[in-house]
C-alpha cells in the first residue's frame, strides 16, 4: 500500500446508505422496510448484471426505477409511494464516518475518486446534497463505457484518465463482488465490511478488510 497514488471509491453501499431512502419512509412501510429495501437492492444489482450479459444496456437511473416496481409489487408497497422513494434515492445519506475521513485523504494529496454504476447526474448530485462535491477530483460514471461492473472496462477508466499502473490504487467497495471485480483486474482492493457479511468466492481474497471507512487512514 505504500505506493498507492490513487483512493478509488464505490459510491452505493460503500460511501452511501442504499437503505436509507425506505428507512426515511418506515413510518409508512412499517416493519418490513428493511426487507423491502434489501430487495430492491438486490434486484437493482441483478438487473445490471443481466443487462450486461444480454447487452441490453439501461442507464442506472432507469435500472433504479425498473426494480423498485418489482420490488414494490413484491412487499405490496403503496403505489404512490414511488417518486417519494425515487427522490430519496437521489439524495441518500451517506455513512456516518464517511465525510471526515474523506477530508483526511484529501489533506494528504492522493487522488480521490468515485466509480460507480451511477449516472454522472446521479453522482453529482448525490455528492453535492451531502456537502463532498469538493473532495473528490473525479466522478467516473459506467456510462463512459456503456456497460456495468464487474467489466473490466469500468477498472480501466481511472487507469487511462491518471496514467497510472493498476497497482496504484487504492479501491474500495463493501460489495464483495465488486472488490473481487477490481481485485482481479488489479487493484488494490479493501473491503468495508460493516455488517460483518461473508465474502464472495470470486477467484479473490482482499488482504485488507475494515469495518468502517474511518480504519483507512491506519493503511494509508
Amino acid at each position: 500500500m505504500k505506493n498507492i497514488k490513487a483512493i478509488i471509491f464505490d459510491a452505493y453501499g460503500t460511501l452511501f446508505d442504499v437503505n436509507s431512502a425506505a428507512e426515511k419512509c418506515k413510518d409508512k412501510i412499517g416493519d418490513k422496510w428493511e426487507g423491502f429495501a434489501n430487495f430492491w437492492r438486490t434486484t437493482q444489482l441483478e438487473y445490471t448484471w443481466l443487462r450486461s450479459l444480454m447487452r441490453r444496456h439501461k442507464d442506472f437511473w432507469q435500472v433504479t426505477e425498473d426494480s423498485l416496481n418489482k420490488s414494490m409489487k413484491a412487499y405490496n408497497i403503496d403505489p404512490s409511494m414511488k417518486n417519494e422513494l425515487l427522490n430519496l434515492y437521489k439524495v441518500l445519506s451517506p455513512f456516518k464516518e464517511v465525510p471526515e475521513t474523506l477530508k483526511i485523504l484529501k489533506k494528504k494529496n492522493f487522488k480521490l475518486a468515485i466509480l460507480s454504476n451511477g449516472t454522472p447526474s446521479l453522482l453529482g448530485g448525490l455528492v453535492k446534497s451531502n456537502n463532498l462535491d469538493n473532495l473528490f477530483d473525479d466522478l467516473f460514471s459506467i456510462e463512459e463505457v456503456g456497460i456495468y461492473k464487474p467489466d473490466s472496462k469500468v477498472y480501466d477508466l481511472p487507469i487511462k484518465k491518471y496514467k497510472i499502473e493498476k497497482n496504484e490504487v487504492a479501491f474500495l467497495s463493501a460489495n464483495t463482488w465488486d472488490v473481487s471485480g477490481g481485485g482481479n483486474y488489479g487493484f488494490n482492493s479493501i473491503w468495508i465490511n460493516r455488517n460483518n457479511s461473508i465474502f464472495d468466492n470470486l477467484d479473490y481474497k482482499s488482504q485488507y478488510e475494515i469495518k468502517s471507512l474511518s480504519e483507512l487512514t491506519k493503511l494509508i
